[in-house]
């Protein structure tokens, strides 16, 4: 059995949707389960409708409206059951947003953007049968059991495999959402952006399959960015703990939650591209050889530095960073460079913009912050001095971190 992953640029439009069916085609094996995101760029134009609706503006579903049904006009005839299926989506979402907000942000989030993946699993899984590509079509709300952690929900990995294995037989295809899930009171969580990958793992794990295929629209995992380095080159394989390395520090083909399930019971992770499906792509598996052996140049932009210090400008020491930490946790921001000096905690973290306004007020009542904000961040791993000042170049660089094998620099961008 294979997991198979298409993210949201494979299935963007009619012509992609073709296009997953001819890779799923030329596929011999008969059993395996496809994980779908949302189509295209869904997911930021909920999240649109979600920023309004939260800052009690007038939301309008209509874009998103008409991006799926010029798609399914075009994949289907007009008396098809799947405009039914699709218009009762967005009713959903319309129910939901016809009243003021009960609940968090996070909350309401989760229960409209989880549509996109719902949305583009129907479809793709409709155009499948209607091609004789027979399927089964699961909620992964039923198989993905989580905590109330809304937008970076944790697994309860027991429940969550007795739940798989009770819905996944072998010698069958199944169609299925990444990114979303379902806590036990059945409100409907999300796994983080970019979730997809890690729901195809969790499904590789509990099933123990061959292996796990992402489908991008790049051949592979490559050293570099191509939007920021045309001189990127494909890794054709790396480790599981280089992976994990790479995906840590920000490489967006891999989400970083997505190797470790794969790593303990060693299952291959392949990434290989959906406009090139012929080409081997990368490979990443248990103590394999970097080749060829490259510096990887990671960018995360929209950045902020913030600096923190004790009013009294004391010593900074355990017991403030201990504090520090906890609020960061509190607020569901994780930190991407950090160093401390006598008196100063700086930090760099992506500068989200629901979460980090109340961070910055809560540290604002007891320590002196300040900040830095429209900032890049930049990582190499396996770096020269060459490769250093090929990034810096004339840069102002507002913090520096290096160790044996990988260097850091926050810049202004």
């Amino acid at each position: 059995m294979k997991v198979y992953k298409f993210g949201g640029a494979s299935v963007k439009d009619a012509k992609g949707i073709r296009n997953v069916y001819s890779i799923l085609k030329e596929d011999a094996s008969s059993d395996k389960v496809i994980v779908i995101s949302a189509i295209g760029k869904t997911t930021n134009m909920l999240e649109r409708v979600v920023n309004d609706y939260i800052n009690g503006q007038s939301p309008s579903l209509e874009e998103v409206k008409r991006y799926h049904f010029d798609i399914i006009k075009e994949l289907f005839a007009e008396n098809h059951s799947i405009f039914d299926e699709v218009n009762n989506l967005f009713v959903e979402i319309e129910w939901a947003i016809e009243d003021s907000p009960t609940s968090t942000y996070d909350y309401e989030y989760d229960q409209i953007v989880s549509v996109g993946e719902l949305l583009s699993t129907k479809i793709v899984s409709a155009f499948l049968e209607q091609q004789n590509f027979v399927n089964t079509w699961v909620d992964a709300r039923d198989i993905i059991r989580t905590d109330n952690t809304y937008r970076n929900a944790r697994i309860d990995w027991e429940l969550t495999s007795d739940l798989i294995r009770k819905f996944i037989s072998p010698q069958c295809v199944y169609v299925t959402q990444g990114f979303i899930g379902c806590t036990s009171e059945n409100f409907t969580t999300t796994l983080g952006r970019e979730g997809s990958d890690f729901t195809a793992a969790i499904l590789s794990y509990v099933l123990e399959t061959e292996e796990v295929v992402i489908w991008k629209d790049v051949d592979g995992m490559l050293n570099a960015d191509p939007r920021f380095f045309d001189d990127a080159q494909l890794l054709n394989q790396l480790s599981f703990s280089e992976a994990i390395e790479l995906a840590y520090f920000g490489a967006k083909v891999i989400h970083p939650k997505t190797i470790q399930p794969l790593k303990e019971k060693n299952i291959p992770l392949r990434v290989k591209s959906f406009l090139n499906p012929a080409n081997e792509g990368t490979i990443i598996f248990e103590d394999a050889e970097m080749l060829p052996f490259l510096p990887s140049f990671i960018i995360k932009e929209n950045q902020i530095l913030i600096s923190i210090s004790a009013k009294d400008l004391s010593f900074i020491v355990e017991e403030h960073l201990s504090h520090i930490f906890a609020l960061f946790s509190k607020h569901g921001l994780g930190i991407n460079v950090m160093q401390n000096s006598a008196v100063s905690f700086y930090v760099c973290i992506d500068n989200d913009i629901q979460k980090v306004p109340a961070l910055m007020n809560e540290l604002q009542s007891e320590y002196l912050v300040k900040y830095n904000d429209g900032l890049t961040l930049c990582t190499i791993r396996h770096y020269s001095e060459d490769d250093i000042t090929k990034v810096t170049g004339n840069k102002s660089i507002l913090l520096e971190q290096k160790s044996r094998h990988t260097v850091q620099f926050v810049f202004s961008s």
